[in-house]
C-alpha cells in the first residue's frame, strides 16, 4: 500500500515481535515492537533502504521492528520529574508489552531495587526472573514493597476511564510512601491514580512525555531526519489537551 511504516499499541506490541521480518537490537532485547519500518531492495545485492527513498515500488520489501518506547519512558522520567533511574527503588504496576518494557529499560539504566504488581501474578514472576537473569545486580521481586520507593510508574490500563479503580492496592501500599508518580495513560490528563497520589503528596506526571518522544524517535526512523521536537511538543499539547 505504500506506506513508509507504522505504530503499533497495546495489545499488538508483543504480538508483533514474531511477525516482522528482523527485529532491531532493541526491540529484541525488551520483547516489544512499537514501531514498524518498511524496507526495500531490488536485488539480494542491494542494502535494505526504507521504501520512500525507492521510485517506484522496489522488488522486495520487509518489515523491520524497532522499540522506541523504551528510552522515551526515560527521557519523559527526566524531563517531567527529575527521575534518573539509577540507585532507585520502583514499584511498577503492570507486566504487559509496556511494563515489561518500562522494568527491562530501567533495570538497564541500573535501577537498585524493583517491585513488580500484575493482575495476574504468575506474568510478574516470569518477569522477575527474566530480569533477575539479565540483570543480576539488580534486586526485583513480585508483589508490593514494605517501605518507600523512589517511583511508583503504572503501566496499566487502568485510568483510561475516569471511574476506573485505581491500578494498586492501598491496603497494600500506600501511595504517601512514594516521592514520586509516573502514569503512562495520557487521556485523561489526570487519571485517578495521578489525582490520589497528588493528594498524597507525590510528584505527579502522566504519559504525554513518553507520548512524544516514542513518536520523535519513530519519526526519525521512517525519515531518517531528526525530529523538531519542540513542534512536535506544541501539536501534541494541543491535539490532545487543546492547548
Amino acid at each position: 500500500m505504500g506506506y513508509v511504516g507504522l505504530n503499533l499499541t497495546v495489545p499488538h506490541k508483543l504480538l508483533a515481535v514474531p511477525l516482522v521480518d528482523v527485529l532491531d537490537p532493541v526491540a529484541k532485547a525488551f520483547g516489544a515492537v512499537n514501531t514498524i519500518r518498511f524496507e526495500g531492495r531490488d536485488s539480494a545485492a542491494e542494502d535494505w533502504k526504507p521504501t520512500w527513498s525507492f521510485a517506484g515500488p522496489p522488488a522486495e520489501v520487509r518489515a523491520h521492528g524497532f522499540n522506541t518506547d523504551a528510552d522515551a519512558i526515560i527521557k519523559a522520567l527526566h524531563e517531567d520529574l527529575a527521575f534518573q533511574p539509577k540507585g532507585k527503588r520502583v514499584l511498577v504496576l503492570g507486566a504487559g508489552g509496556a511494563g515489561r518494557v518500562a522494568t527491562l529499560r530501567l533495570a538497564a539504566a541500573d535501577a537498585s531495587e524493583l517491585f513488580l504488581v500484575n493482575r495476574t501474578l504468575a506474568k510478574a514472576e516470569q518477569l522477575s526472573k527474566e530480569i533477575a537473569k539479565q540483570f543480576p545486580k539488580v534486586k526485583v521481586q513480585p508483589g508490593y514493597p514494605k517501605e518507600q520507593v523512589d517511583l511508583v510508574l503504572n503501566a496499566t490500563s487502568l485510568g483510561l476511564n475516569p471511574h476506573d479503580v485505581l491500578p494498586l492496592d492501598t491496603s497494600e501500599f500506600r501511595l504517601r510512601k512514594a516521592a514520586a508518580v509516573y502514569d503512562m495513560i495520557y487521556r485523561p490528563a489526570e487519571t485517578p491514580l495521578l489525582k490520589a497520589a497528588k493528594a498524597a503528596g507525590c510528584r505527579v506526571a502522566n504519559g504525554i512525555g513518553m507520548l512524544l518522544h516514542q513518536g520523535a524517535h519513530a519519526l526519525e526512523l521512517w525519515s531518517g531526519l531528526k525530529p523538531p521536537i519542540p513542534v512536535m511538543r506544541d501539536a501534541l499539547l494541543k491535539n490532545v489537551y487543546g492547548t
